[in-house]
């Protein structure tokens, strides 16, 4: 992982690759009727430049390593097993939903199961959100399969987890968002809503 890069290291590789992926940003398609910041905004305010980024030691961010900020947020975090029971539940949404999309993505689904939690409309704990019945197509009869905690793609969700709980990292969506669907589908019920955003494979509605 890049957290795990000594510094001179680290440096070495932003330098070889400059003008590459690292420049263009991570790839998100925001399709949306509403004006929404730039990916490089997200970025910018995860981690202003002359900041230095933890777990590196003394690197600090510059245009070519702030569009990392996601990535190391999320590695530093990343763990086997979770704190407590809420985080153990919000861990399994993201794994389950999205393990396959990008960090960006994740972290959407992250924000959805919090919006609910705070809405009022749905149960009022993350994990009274994620088991609510016919809500979660990986969820059977209020109970959740046991992921592969020894896979980098549940590290990474329980990392994605504690990243959205702490809200270390700027709102991909508003907090009015509560459902998305997969690209591939076409529900009813999405007609009748507001289209936040695209991301990756999920579609977002308030």
């Amino acid at each position: 992982m890049i957290f795990r890069f000594r510094a001179v290291a680290f440096a070495a590789a932003v330098f070889t690759i400059a003008g590459s992926a690292l420049t263009s940003g991570p790839a998100l398609a925001w399709q949306s009727p509403i004006a929404l910041p730039s990916i490089s905004s997200f970025e910018r305010t995860l981690a202003p430049p002359g900041t230095a980024i933890p777990g590196l030691g003394d690197i600090v961010v510059t245009a070519r390593t702030e569009s990392l900020a996601l990535d190391v947020l999320v590695a530093n975090h990343a763990a086997e097993n979770t704190s407590d029971a809420e985080q153990e539940c919000l861990a399994n949404a993201v794994y389950f939903e999205a393990r396959g999309e990008s960090l960006q993505g994740q972290l959407a689904v992250a924000e959805v199961v919090m919006n609910r939690a705070a809405s009022g409309r749905y149960p009022t704990t993350l994990c009274g959100v994620v088991v609510q019945r016919s809500q979660f197509s990986f969820v059977r009869r209020g109970r959740m399969p046991r992921a592969d905690r020894a896979s980098e793609a549940w590290r990474r969700a329980v990392g994605v987890a504690r990243v959205a709980a702490a809200r270390m990292a700027p709102r991909l969506l508003p907090t009015s968002c509560l459902w998305y669907h997969a690209n591939y589908v076409s529900p009813s019920w999405g007609r009748r809503l507001a289209r936040n955003a695209q991301i990756g494979l999920h579609i977002f509605y308030s």
